[in-house]
């Protein structure tokens, strides 16, 4: 059986740190992918945004008396 030391924990944790490291830098943000949902409201956003339908935030306030 190998002799655990001081020295080989901290090469060992050195070597977790840089794989935890490589693996932070390969993951993604969950909030930046599309869903089937998303894509389907931005196509419908791009419908009503060319067809006029949408009310500007000016607008809506203005309508509200704000």
């Amino acid at each position: 059986m190998e002799n655990v030391t001081l020295e080989l924990i901290h090469k060992d944790l050195e070597f977790v740190k840089r794989e935890l490291l490589e693996i932070k830098k390969h993951m993604v943000d969950i909030d930046s992918i599309m869903t089937e949902d998303d894509y389907k409201a931005l196509q419908e956003y791009n419908i009503e945004k060319s067809e006029g339908k949408l009310t500007s935030h000016e607008e809506l306030k203005k309508e509200l008396c704000l």
